[in-house]
């Protein structure tokens, strides 16, 4: 597989939409700014600073320029071309014709493709919906980690996990979007707010393990270097040393069963049917059954 492809067949899955007409196919990518300063400077002027590299490396592969769009939340690039066109058939093919990140998964093929084109994927999923950001520390302000962000699609946070796990990359953490996850004693149930829970799912890894992957969004490229840094000053270890502690699986480690109350939404058709009605005492019960599991 051709690495700018896997690029932007990432950035699709990722946070893309593709907009099928008569005669062309419009594919369209966000690029969100969570966070609206950074270092008390405008993110979409970092983004913006990104935007010539990813043009640079993007549009030889699509033989076209990419139009971009800047608003006040969002960074948009887009192209169209024909239905025809082999660029189109291959995104379709790979998509399984899913028009909208929510329900795209990750195509069984991309797993046995180099590991070249597998980070590519994974860095165009990290550079449209992922995110490192001071505030995304584990109970010490040093303990960096990447989110990313998958809203609704439960499965695709699965095969996130999984392409991670085959380039050898451990998730630290993920932050369902489940009524046992989110609101484990029912105290915004109780308060009226049934529905609370219902967010996007957060994919959490530690800025070292990340570096393999890395972004293509220039400030978020320097943070992952700088909080990674950080993160190994923090703990008095070179970052060889941090990985030999940080590098380790769920399954692993010692499972924790939290308790949490027995929470009436868990029969909410919002959660896939594999797992509905079921209630759940880790986050690690959830990945198993999702998929994301050690064979």
């Amino acid at each position: 597989m051709d690495i700018r492809f896997a690029y932007l067949l990432g950035m699709i899955i990722g946070n893309g939409t593709i907009q099928r007409g008569a005669n062309e196919t419009t594919v369209v990518i966000d690029i969100p700014h969570k966070n609206f300063k950074v270092d008390d400077r405008d993110v979409k002027l970092f983004v913006l600073a990104s935007l010539n590299d990813i043009r640079d490396y993007l549009e030889p592969l699509l033989d076209r320029s990419i139009q971009t769009n800047q608003l006040d939340s969002v960074t948009r690039l887009s192209f169209s071309k024909s239905n025809k066109d082999f660029l189109i058939t291959e995104l379709d093919r790979y998509l399984n014709g899913y028009s909208n990140h929510e329900n795209m998964r990750i195509h069984e093929n991309i797993f046995e493709a180099g590991r070249d084109a597998r980070i590519s994927i994974l860095q165009g999923i990290a550079d449209s919906t992922g995110y490192v950001r001071r505030s995304n520390y584990f109970f010490l302000p040093h303990k960096h980690r990447v989110y990313i962000e998958v809203p609704h699609n439960w499965f695709l946070v699965a095969d996130i996990c999984n392409l991670l796990k085959s380039v050898d990359i451990p998730v630290q953490t993920i932050d369902f979007a489940h009524p046992n996850m989110r609101d484990g004693n029912l105290n915004k149930y109780k308060a009226g707010h049934p529905n609370f829970w219902k967010k996007e799912h957060q994919i959490k890894i530690w800025v070292n393990e990340f570096l393999p992957v890395g972004f293509k969004v220039k400030h978020k490229e320097r943070a992952l270097e700088e909080f990674t840094k950080e993160f190994a000053d923090g703990e008095g270890l070179t970052i060889e040393e941090l990985n030999e502690q940080t590098h380790f699986y769920y399954w692993e480690k010692k499972i924790i069963n939290k308790k949490r109350g027995i929470h009436p939404m868990v029969n909410d058709t919002f959660i896939p049917a594999e797992i509905r009605g079921k209630q759940y005492s880790n986050w690690q019960l959830i990945a198993k059954d999702l998929g994301y599991k050690e064979r």
